[in-house]
């Protein structure tokens, strides 16, 4: 071989290699600036023990250890960032009808408590009767910067401009240049435009893998194809502009999510954080099939678990 054709070899090699950050990278250097190795991920708070996305729950989740409070975004119709999961206000307060159509003044005046007391007799609390929704300032307000997010563009497509809200927002409590914050959304084109708006925030393209009638997993918003026939280079294509993924780790009992599904998202250079896990024997499966962190509604059960699996 000439000694040209070596260098252009070797040149070549390099472009490849810089063309793919997946490579060499460690999990916590794939994730980003601030996302911890494991990330015991406290889903709406420590959801399973107090009212979702309250800050009872949010609180809890504090208490517990939790490395991220999570939660959902929608907008009033007046533009506030407000911390609600469901897109109707049914299930998890006493009002009724989209959260879009009601000003910020209109949800503050809601119960968002009693539900869970009447839900969860094991769990209730009559102080959870009366809370109330909170928007995204008042949690930022309410818990620090040192304190990490992961927030969610729940249905993106019914609030546009819903992604430079959440940027502004996020800038103006100094969380980005902090690495205190993850977001995430099964909208690729909601994270795209969250890229566009700062490429310092780390992104997380939620998938949900279902059966279809001749039982292929399939994910429902197409983000990937259907998983026998998903590889790494299709898992590339969101490496591009997201730093992990976020599975199911099951539907109707079978499980998704196992260790060479998590190696091919790693080969990618993505974190697989998975959801949504409350029962420590699938949390210690999940960490020994390499998940970089676990979603759940208990995040106290999770911290015990890590913290026998370090003795």
């Amino acid at each position: 071989m000439s000694t040209g054709r070596g260098r252009s070899l070797a040149s070549l090699l390099v472009a490849i290699v810089a063309a793919m950050p997946w490579v060499g990278k460690s999990a916590y250097d794939r994730g980003g600036n601030g996302i911890p190795a494991f990330a015991n991920i406290a889903h709406r708070g420590a959801s399973g023990c107090a009212p979702e996305a309250t800050r009872p729950a949010f609180e809890q989740a504090v208490a517990a250890g939790a490395d991220y409070l999570e939660m959902d975004i929608q907008m009033s119709r007046d533009g506030h960032l407000v911390a609600i999961h469901d897109t109707e206000l049914d299930r998890t307060t006493d009002g009724s009808g989209r959260v879009g159509e009601h000003t910020l003044a209109e949800l503050k005046a809601l119960d968002a408590g009693s539900w869970f007391n009447r839900a969860h007799p094991g769990q209730a609390d009559p102080a959870y009767a009366g809370v109330r929704l909170l928007t995204l300032d008042e949690i930022l307000e309410a818990f620090g910067p040192e304190r990490r997010y992961y927030i969610e563009t729940k249905s993106p497509e019914l609030y546009p401009g819903v992604e430079r809200k959440l940027i502004e927002v996020l800038q103006a409590h100094g969380l980005i240049e902090r690495g205190s914050v993850v977001l995430q959304s099964f909208s690729a084109d909601s994270l795209k435009e969250l890229r566009a708006l700062n490429a310092d925030v780390p992104l997380i393209q939620l998938l949900w893998y279902g059966r279809s009638a001749d039982g292929e997993w399939v994910e429902a918003s197409g983000n990937t194809p259907p998983l026998s026939s998903s590889g790494v280079a299709d898992l590339r294509a969101i490496a591009h502009y997201a730093a992990g993924i976020g599975p199911n780790v099951e539907d109707g009992e079978q499980r998704v999510v196992d260790a060479a599904f998590v190696r091919r998202a790693h080969r990618a250079g993505l974190l697989v954080h998975v959801y949504t896990v409350d029962d420590t024997a699938t949390m210690n499966e999940l960490i020994d099939a390499g998940v970089d962190g676990i979603f759940t509604n208990f995040p106290a059960r999770l911290d015990r678990v890590l913290d026998r699996r370090a003795d």
